[in-house]
């Protein structure tokens, strides 16, 4: 199953979308009004999500919802949202090309511990069509595509898609730089959705493609596949919650593997298309921040 949010105006309501049909769960029962609720009561009774919004479905109101073109939030608002890096070998080739220091990159692909950093809290981070940000003072910024896993209390709930992004011209400048290169206004985006990790099953067998437009010219297209991670996202989150008090509920974004050449940068107006599969498509502006 797909869980959307919708009623930024006061009146959110978490859209359940199965394969035949959308339903208002929160007319089944309204204390739930967001992926959190429904997290919370399936590890209480020990459930799945699921299972718990399965058994509302049949007093909730079917709805006419069309994530293509009905608004909609970010789909979870976790306090903290964390990222993953050089996951995936055209990421760590990408990261040595931009850096004074590529050695550090090249070792820690090939090291079992990964890069895992502190990267949004709610209010850096924007939701679909929501306008994401680069900074005033990088010259060299892009997107970057991401699975994000969902966490309830460490543990994987669902997925969504993660937008992480980077000033590649401040980071390249030197390592240490990386928390301004990564986390400032607008510098995430989340959604369309969480797909349970019941639906989802696998996560390292998705397609994932990304497009930039600029005056409806496509200015970059590129593709991958989850499989080709370093990584496993059950050892990402393993070392995400080591010695962590970790929040409630978490995302935690796992590399990116579609990268940008480096005569790009992006511009404000800029369109950002993600799609992956299982999840669907995760749109956003550029702005100035």
């Amino acid at each position: 199953m797909r869980y959307y949010r919708v009623g930024t105006d006061g009146d959110p309501r978490v859209i359940v979308q199965t394969a035949d049909a959308a339903y208002d769960l929160t007319s089944a029962k309204p204390s739930i009004t967001s992926f959190l609720d429904l997290a919370r009561a399936a590890n209480i009774t020990d459930r799945t999500v699921d299972d718990v919004a399965e058994q509302l479905l049949a007093q909730a109101n079917d709805v006419a919802f069309d994530p293509t073109t009905d608004a909609m939030d970010a789909p979870v608002q976790p306090p903290e949202i964390w990222a993953a890096g050089v996951t995936y070998q055209i990421s760590e080739e990408a990261r040595e090309a931009e850096s004074t220091m590529p050695d550090m990159y090249r070792e820690v692909y090939h090291s079992e511990r990964p890069e895992i950093f502190f990267k949004a809290t709610p209010n850096r981070t924007v939701g679909p069509d929501e306008e994401v940000g680069i900074r005033a003072d990088s010259e060299w910024d892009v997107p970057e595509p991401e699975l994000a896993i969902v966490l309830y209390e460490g543990e994987a709930v669902g997925y969504t898609i993660g937008n992480d992004m980077s000033s590649r011209s401040i980071e390249g400048e030197n390592p240490l730089y990386l928390p301004q290169a990564k986390i400032y206004d607008r510098c995430c985006s989340i959604g369309p959705c969480v797909t349970s990790a019941e639906e989802i099953g696998d996560p390292h067998d998705l397609e994932m493609n990304m497009t930039i437009t600029r005056d409806e010219e496509l200015m970059f297209e590129g593709s991958t596949t989850t499989a080709n991670m370093a990584q496993t996202c059950e050892d990402l989150a393993d070392y995400y919650n080591r010695h962590n008090a970790v929040p409630e509920l978490s995302v935690l974004l796992t590399g990116t593997a579609i990268v940008p050449d480096e005569s790009f940068t992006l511009a404000p107006e800029d369109h950002v298309s993600i799609n992956v599969e299982g999840i669907g498509v995760l749109e956003n502006d550029v702005r100035v921040v």
